[in-house]
């Protein structure tokens, strides 16, 4: 099972040579441009010649499954990576040399690429009720020997994982390392946690959501309309008759890719040029440039794809649903097992970022181990496709399948090797930090307030460097909450749980004493609303850790009184008073009145001088730039 992997070049456009995704360079490019009706030349087959039941009756005599497969799978069996296709995806994930066809994630899978078939051995099939070799409305049917057309059962997304399952075992492994899937594929990656939940390490659920929104459904409902209105869709037994519904599947795509844009690409795609249409060869509209792209991506897929997977596999997707409550949702996921990367698209309205959200809070729920991170772009659902924010969501997802690889593949001799080196270097950067930034001295106060084993949470964890060196010390849950896309990177590439989230929101995602300490440090004076967020942190932690940049520092007040300037005591030095993040300023003695009257124990006080590097006894409101408190109720 070792083939490697080598991108090629289309014959419709040039690679990118930054990421290696193949585009066009014209009106048309679109994430469907490297996908072609050609061969696939390195697909494989499997045949489950047995009667399979189906979860909303029915029954399939048989089964056959195309798939393909990239890198080697290893002695052990545990480096296996599944790859769930979208609504309009096949098995052909990307190419196995320089002489295949690219695939459609070329950006994301070969070797060196983040999901490195170098290291994982990648597996990629056609999902049940697709077109493009596993059985579907276009399949014959042994019974009948006919293609099924709309006498093909009714499918969900229970008996498409299913199918995968099936496939894993013929393959003859065990648990996967990670299962990973965008949009459709992403609703498959749900179904594996809770449905197999000891058969996968990992989760990557990309621009998906526990169920589509009623915009959504309405979407599918008018594509689906569409379809069988068309006169020669004939009752779904149009290939019987040699003819297609050409006309209504091209309208369903054309929707469909309204959904996958954004206002913002739309506008950079067609504004500057919207009334000039391209001519095309075509039965609609192309008046408008808009048009025209419409019209050109509708009537290329009608050459690649069936109109009935199309209503198979929407209907599957469309009655999809985890959970219509928060407790049910929550009750839903807490059956996984796994480690979850949990990835959305802050321009997506086709999965808008607030469904992933929803599932962040029903994992919290549960306490289970999760990094969430909402990703900056304006291409809208079809980010996940594209090379616009590849750096960051290419790199967390590298970084998190090598966490994975070195917390669950600890058996084999190289990789757990790999795994200490990786420590050892984290633990040198983490040296390194703290040397090169006297003020951070609070981390290392903050270490020595936090007992061995104690749960975690930090608010506003910047790039991890607290939870890192609390996990080097060997604590077994620690968790961060960050606001800054480039942070959250940073700290999931250290191996952390980290959730893309505003604090100043609160922490309703996370239960009562969930932890047994939530530290807030430095960042007091950028919050909105203290009294809400130290409420909030007392209720999810027994205790919580705040630490401050102190304004009754002596130096403060000869600035202020002898300069007539303002105090510099934002954390990052090199911001003024115009441009620093901070709300508001306080003292030690304020901070300590505000404890009075808001009947707020302090366990503990520390008071530092960070440029000395030591701690301050005497009247500390003076000497000390940073406090350290200890509280409770």
């Amino acid at each position: 099972m070792s083939i490697k992997n080598r991108g090629g070049r289309s014959k419709n456009g040039p690679v990118d040579t930054v990421c290696g995704q193949i585009i066009m360079e014209n009106l048309f490019e679109s994430s469907d441009s490297v996908r072609t009706t050609k061969p696939l030349q390195y697909a494989e087959q499997v045949v489950f010649d047995r009667p399979h039941p189906l979860e909303h009756g029915g029954m399939l005599a048989e089964i056959v499954v195309v798939y393909e497969t990239y890198g080697t799978l290893d002695e052990r069996r545990d480096n296996a990576v599944l790859i769930c296709h979208a609504l309009s995806g096949d098995s052909h994930v990307a190419a196995h040399d320089a002489e295949d066809d690219p695939g459609w994630w070329e950006i994301m899978v070969g070797p060196g690429k983040p999901i490195d078939t170098d290291r994982y051995f990648v597996i990629c099939p056609n999902c049940l009720g697709g077109c493009r070799g596993t059985t579907g409305p276009d399949s014959i049917d042994p019974t009948s020997g006919k293609r099924y057309g709309m006498a093909f059962p009714n499918i969900t997304i229970g008996d498409i994982v299913e199918v995968q399952r099936m496939l894993i075992d013929h393959l003859g492994i065990d648990r996967l390392l990670a299962v990973v899937g965008g949009s459709l594929g992403g609703l498959m990656t749900l179904e594996w946690s809770i449905r197999f939940p000891d058969r996968l390490c990992g989760a990557v659920p990309i621009a998906t959501g526990p169920h589509l929104t009623s915009q959504a459904l309405a979407f599918d409902i008018v594509a689906r309309n569409a379809i069988m209105s068309d006169p020669r869709f004939e009752n779904g037994q149009y290939h019987d008759k040699g003819v297609a519904p050409s006309t209504g599947l091209a309208i369903a795509r054309m929707l469909g890719h309204i959904t996958y844009l954004s206002f913002e690409s739309m506008r950079k795609k067609f504004d500057a040029d919207r009334n000039s249409g391209r001519s095309l060869d075509t039965r609609f509209e192309t008046k408008f440039s808009v048009g025209s792209y419409l019209a050109y991506q509708g009537d290329k897929f009608v050459e690649r794809f069936d109109a009935n997977s199309y209503l198979t596999l929407s209907m599957a997707m469309d009655q999809y649903d985890l959970g219509a409550t928060k407790k049910a949702l929550a009750g839903s996921m807490r059956r996984s097992m796994c480690r979850w990367l949990v990835l959305s698209y802050t321009t997506d309205w086709l999965f808008p970022a607030f469904l992933s959200r929803e599932l962040v809070d029903a994992l919290l729920d549960g306490d289970k181990r999760l990094s969430y991170c909402n990703v900056e772009c304006d291409c809208g659902h079809d980010a996940f496709l594209l090379p616009n924010s590849f750096a960051v969501y290419g790199k967390i997802i590298k970084y998190f399948l090598r966490n994975l690889a070195d917390e669950y593949m600890s058996g084999d001799p190289a990789v757990s090797a790999s795994g200490i080196r990786r420590e050892a270097t984290l633990l040198a950067t983490l040296e390194q930090e703290f040397a090169a930034k006297p003020e951070r001295i609070d981390y290392k106060r903050i270490m020595e307030l936090i007992p061995p084993g104690a749960k975690v949470l930090d608010l506003g964890c910047g790039k991890g460097g607290l939870l890192a060196r609390l996990r080097l010390r060997g604590h077994k849950r620690v968790v961060g909450i960050e606001q800054d896309e480039k942070y959250v990177l940073r700290a999931v590439g250290r191996g952390l749980d980290v959730i893309q989230a505003d604090l100043n929101l609160g922490l309703a995602n996370f239960f009562d004493k969930q932890f047994d300490f939530v530290v807030l440090s430095k960042t007091l004076q950028t919050v909105l609303d203290v009294e809400f967020i130290l409420d909030e942190m007392l209720r999810v932690g027994t205790r919580c850790i705040v630490s401050f940049p102190n304004l009754g520092y002596r130096e403060h007040r000869r600035r202020l009184s002898e300069e007539g300037r303002a105090p510099r005591a934002d954390f990052h030095k090199e911001r003024l008073w115009y441009n620093t993040k901070d709300v508001r300023f306080l003292t030690i003695a304020d901070f300590e009145e505000f404890c009075t009257e808001k009947g707020l124990r302090i366990h503990q006080r520390i008071s530092l001088d960070t440029e000395a590097g030591h701690s301050v006894e005497n009247d500390p409101n003076l000497n000390a730039d940073t406090a350290i408190m200890v509280l409770s109720r």
